[in-house]
């Protein structure tokens, strides 16, 4: 569709016709020398409100901006003319409301309070005008389009930026999880043996993680021992403690031994105060401790003494 007929389409939603643009215009004549006049009283009246003080607070020249923009802006809607410098420009005003987040409510007070008040002020406009009641019907029904364009931006530049985050919260969920998978690296060490090695911050997601990509690796490899060393991680809560007995107990589950390595005084003390229970769990003070309790329940410890790989 071009754009030629969207604005017609679009005018024959609001019901303007061309007389209606020839009675804007003829408004116009009586009401462009009173612009700056009226967008003051404008301005006068949203400061009686707290968006005033939000958006402009005491910037008396972003104020002085937006006040010359406004006598602009209103200054098009007398031309009469619908092209697509006067939508683009509607178009602007939305894409800046709906970035700095302007609500709805105080924009359509605004637009009812525009429409009130340049009414009142073509009331006034003496001699009479012939064709009053007319031309003011005419700038209701711009008013009306105005909105209807401005509102319309707002949502599309908020969808947008809605769908913008959401790629950006897509693209550092993605990374994080690579992060994981790095920080996550269960290692075949010997035949039937995997190691994983953690270092540093022990969290729930962490551990989930763990427990994920443990028990996977065990079916894949068919893993007869499992060796966690903790010897790296500071700290653990319960939480976490009881998270990773039940990483034991899961690879138990599929047929896989399991040893943690590496529990230093001040975890053995936290997990005891913690009260947490580590049940039948093979526990060592040193990884090469587990790793010969693994080599010895793979059937290999003689290949660790004669320094030889298994079925080499």
């Amino acid at each position: 569709m071009s754009m030629t007929t969207q604005h017609t389409t679009m005018l024959e939603k609001f019901d303007v016709t061309d007389v209606d643009l020839e009675l804007i215009r003829e408004a116009g004549t009586h009401l462009l020398p009173q612009m700056e006049a009226f967008v003051l009283d404008w301005y006068d009246w949203l400061r009686q409100h707290e968006e005033f003080q939000t958006f402009f607070g005491n910037a008396a020249e972003l104020l002085a901006h937006v006040q010359r923009h406004q006598v602009r802006h209103w200054s098009t809607f007398f031309q009469g003319e619908i092209d697509d410098a006067y939508v683009a420009a509607r178009r602007h005003v939305g894409a800046v409301h709906g970035r700095i987040d302007l609500p709805n409510v105080i924009y359509l007070a605004g637009m009812f309070m525009s429409d009130r008040m340049l009414r009142e002020r073509l009331a006034g406009v003496r001699p009479r005008p012939e064709r009053l009641a007319e031309m003011s019907a005419a700038i209701e029904k711009m008013i009306f389009l105005d909105t209807y364009l401005v509102l319309d931006q707002i949502h599309i530049t908020q969808r947008e930026a809605a769908e913008r985050a959401a790629e950006e919260n897509a693209l550092l969920e993605a990374r994080s999880e690579a992060l994981l998978e790095q920080a996550t690296p269960v290692t075949p060490i010997w035949e039937g043996i995997l190691l994983l090695p953690l270092i540093g911050v022990l969290d729930s997601s962490r551990t989930q993680e763990i427990m994920t990509k443990t028990l996977s690796m065990i079916a894949q490899s068919r893993t007869k021992v499992f060796m966690l060393d903790i010897s790296g991680v500071r700290t653990v809560d319960t939480a976490v403690a009881n998270q990773l007995v039940k990483i034991t107990q899961a690879t138990k589950l599929m047929g896989c031994e399991a040893i943690v390595s590496g529990i230093s005084p001040e975890i053995a003390f936290t997990m005891v105060e913690l009260g947490v229970g580590i049940g039948q769990i093979r526990t060592t003070a040193t990884l090469r401790d587990a790793f010969e309790i693994a080599l010895s329940l793979v059937g290999d410890a003689e290949h660790l003494r004669q320094g030889a790989a298994p079925g080499r």
